[in-house]
């Protein structure tokens, strides 16, 4: 596994609730098998650290970023729909289009979970190549390897490969975690950072990190 350079890190801007889990571990995952480094917001759990600051530096950090803005639209009556997500996507075109000549290398993947919703909400982005996902978090995988293979150079990993190696580790950590005397819901409920770490391991116990 090649460290966090500018030219190997991944930015991700996503949701983190309970129902986009599925989506965003498969996304960590794909982007650790092509030897690239994911950088998000949870991956420090400083209370002292300004979320906001903490965000623009990872930004700063990142010469890729997956956006997905599955959130921009209120589910249910009284809901306020999330701006977090799109304001970090201007955050970043702002990081590529002001900074320094470095960071016009930088590169964005748009995801949403159905497409053509996000015109709605964000018009401006109107033209502009956005993917979709469905919720289902096999497509998601997908859309992101490709788009590392396009725009990063990433090993062309057939995508059946690379999900048939995320189910292999999802069976290894949950039998692993039984075995240490974890429960189900422990299982269920590990932060991101620890799935982040064991992910990393079992690829480097495969050779492929």
């Amino acid at each position: 596994m090649r460290t966090a350079r500018f030219e190997t890190s991944v930015f991700i801007n996503c949701p983190f609730d309970k129902e986009f889990e599925p989506v965003l571990q498969a996304i960590l995952f794909c982007v650790l098998r092509l030897s690239f480094h994911p950088r998000l917001a949870t991956e420090s759990n400083n209370s002292a650290d300004n979320r906001l600051s903490k965000i623009i530096a990872l930004i700063e950090q990142s010469q890729f970023s997956i956006h997905d803005l599955s959130r921009c639209q209120a589910r249910r009556k009284g809901e306020h729909f999330r701006l977090n997500m799109p304001l970090e996507l201007g955050i970043d075109y702002g990081c590529r289009r002001y900074m320094s000549a470095e960071h016009r290398k930088k590169r964005f993947l748009v995801l949403e979970e159905q497409p053509y919703r996000y015109q709605a909400a964000i018009s401006d982005l109107s033209g502009c190549d956005i993917k979709s996902h469905g919720g289902n978090y096999e497509r998601a995988m997908r859309e992101v390897r490709n788009w590392l293979v396009s725009e990063a150079g990433a090993e062309k990993l057939a995508a059946s490969r690379i999900h048939g190696d995320y189910q292999d580790f999802q069976a290894w950590y949950y039998e692993t975690r039984l075995a240490e005397g974890y429960s189900e819901e422990d299982i269920r409920n590990y932060p991101t950072s620890e799935l982040l770490d064991a992910m990393k391991l079992w690829l480097a116990s495969k050779g492929t990190l």
